[in-house]
C-alpha cells in the first residue's frame, strides 16, 4: 500500500533530480559567463590607458597611408633621364645639396641618406634632424626642388621615435618601450574583444541545445 508520505518523498526526490539536471546543464554556461566577465575587465582596463595612444596611432597611420595623395610626402621631380654612366658622382650630388641647403634654406645639417630614383633621373638628398629634402638632377646637377618632409615627422610620432629624437638624442629606448607596450595591448584587446563577441553566442547555443 502506497502511503501519502511515500508519495511526498518520491515527489521531493524527483524534484531534486530535476534541479540537479538543470544545475548540470547550466554549469558550462556559468563557466563561460565567468570567463566573459574576466575578459570584459581585461578589455576595459587595457583599453582605458591606451585609448589616446591607439587613437594617435590610428590617425598617424591613416595620414601615412595617404601621404602621397595629401602632399605630406613631396612629389618626385622629373630629371634628365640618361644612362647612369652620364650621371654626376655621389660626391657632386652631396656638394650641390649641401650648398643649396646652406645658401637658400639656411640649414646647417648633415646628410642622412640619398634616395636615388633611376627612372626619374633624380637623387633625393635627405638631411638629419631638419626634415628637409633637396632633389638633384643626376645628369645636370641642378636642384629641382626643396621641400619639407612632413611625412617624416608624422612617422616619428607614429612609432614614438620623436621623443627619442627630441629628448634622448637618438636612442631607441622610448620607441622600443612604446611600440612593445602598444603592440601587446592591441593583441590583448583583439583577443578579449573576440571572446566578448563569441562567448554570448556559445551561451545562447548551449541554451538552445538543452
Amino acid at each position: 500500500m502506497i502511503t501519502t508520505d511515500k508519495v511526498v518523498r518520491n515527489f521531493d526526490k524527483c524534484k531534486e533530480c530535476v534541479n540537479c539536471k538543470d544545475d548540470l546543464e547550466s554549469m558550462p554556461n556559468k563557466k563561460i559567463a565567468q570567463r566573459t566577465r574576466l575578459f570584459r575587465s581585461i578589455h576595459r582596463w587595457v583599453s582605458i590607458p591606451l585609448l589616446v595612444f591607439m587613437f594617435l596611432i590610428g590617425t598617424t597611420g591613416l595620414l601615412l597611408g595617404w601621404k602621397k595623395q595629401t602632399a605630406l610626402l613631396p612629389p618626385t621631380a622629373s630629371g634628365t633621364i640618361q644612362a647612369p654612366a652620364a650621371w654626376i658622382s655621389v660626391s657632386q650630388v652631396m656638394e650641390v645639396a649641401e650648398k643649396y641647403a646652406a645658401d637658400e634654406l639656411q640649414l646647417e645639417a648633415e646628410i642622412d641618406r640619398i634616395d636615388v630614383r633611376p627612372d626619374d633621373g633624380v637623387a633625393k638628398v635627405l638631411f638629419n634632424d631638419v626634415f628637409w629634402e633637396v632633389q638633384v638632377d643626376l645628369s645636370s646637377g641642378q636642384v629641382l626642388s626643396a621641400n619639407r618632409r612632413t611625412s617624416d615627422i608624422i612617422e616619428k610620432i607614429h612609432d614614438g621615435s620623436l621623443i627619442d629624437w627630441a629628448v634622448t638624442g637618438g636612442s631607441d629606448l622610448f620607441k622600443l618601450t612604446y611600440t612593445t607596450l602598444l603592440s601587446l595591448g592591441l593583441m590583448v584587446l583583439s583577443l578579449s574583444g573576440f571572446y566578448l563577441w563569441y562567448n554570448p553566442k556559445r551561451i545562447k547555443n548551449n541554451k538552445l541545445q538543452s
